[in-house]
């Protein structure tokens, strides 16, 4: 019997994107999908190492007090797990070892980078160098976004897609870099994967609205060196369905399945393919 892809969502504390999120990874193939709350992670009722995908959805964790997800990579980085030896965060470099694959989106892309997963230049997982922060705009963006994809990333989520369309849902959105150096090391290595670009999809655009946030080289997505681990600021679960474009009934060639499909489904088939 052919083993099963198994894709966990994690839940709690402000996540409010899980549902969406798991409905991406049904409709990408995985098997099993299980939504499961950080406290039972921490109680020791679940352990990462059961999975094969490890989802970090989005939402607005502890209310972004301390800045956003600061709060939910501190739980992670230093709570203990209960009944059993070390923190949470020793199961998640057990899986990044593993070769299993990550994905954080929105508020899960704050949480990845603030916890030094993303982008773990030359495999320095912990070291933090690039965060989120406030949009330029000095508000909240709620709008669709055009993307292109780096056809030469390492990404594994990004394979043989070239320009995407996702909406953005952020009031800290704008990606930084620790220095010069590190997005000289983003662009080198191809972990820049996706950058916002005007409607056209010709050129990475530091133009409001087309770039939402002002993110610096307009930088919407990064992956670490291994392309296994990615983040991005864009909603891919927020389309699945033809329905969920905004111009859904003035485009009639936008077949029945929704962009961010692809990005789950090439995870799924990686795993299959890999790890399995």
């Amino acid at each position: 019997m052919a083993k099963k892809v198994r894709a966990i969502i994690i839940s709690g504390n402000g996540v409010n994107c899980e549902q969406e999120m798991a409905l991406a990874c049904r409709r990408g193939g995985a098997d099993v999908v299980d939504i499961v709350h950080i406290g039972e992670l921490l109680a020791g009722r679940a352990q990462l190492e059961d999975y094969h995908f490890l989802n970090f959805p989005g939402g607005f964790l502890d209310g972004d007090d301390l800045g956003s997800a600061k709060a939910g990579a501190n739980r992670i980085l230093h709570a203990a797990v209960r009944d059993r030896e070390g923190r949470l965060a020793e199961q998640v470099q057990a899986f990044i070892a593993d070769k299993k694959l990550i994905i954080g989106v929105c508020n899960g892309f704050q949480l990845m980078v603030k916890m030094g997963l993303l982008p773990a230049l030359e495999g320095r997982y912990g070291d933090q160098s690039v965060t989120l922060t406030f949009n330029d705009c000095g508000r909240f963006e709620d709008r669709w976004t055009s993307l292109k994809v780096d056809p030469a990333s390492p990404c594994v989520y990004t394979r043989g897609l070239e320009n995407l369309y996702f909406p953005v849902r952020h009031g800290e959105g704008k990606f930084v870099v620790r220095s010069s150096e590190v997005l000289d090391q983003l662009e080198e290595k191809h972990l820049a994967v996706l950058k916002y670009t005007d409607p056209d999809f010709q050129a990475p655009t530091m133009e409001y609205p087309f770039n939402p946030n002002g993110s610096v080289g307009a930088v919407a997505g990064i992956c670490d060196e291994s392309g296994r681990l990615f983040g991005l600021m864009p909603h891919p679960e927020a389309y699945l369905y033809r329905t969920h474009h905004p111009r859904w009934t003035r485009e009639p060639d936008l077949g029945e399945e929704g962009m961010g499909v692809g990005i789950f489904r090439n995870a799924v088939e990686y795993i299959r393919s890999t790890l399995l």
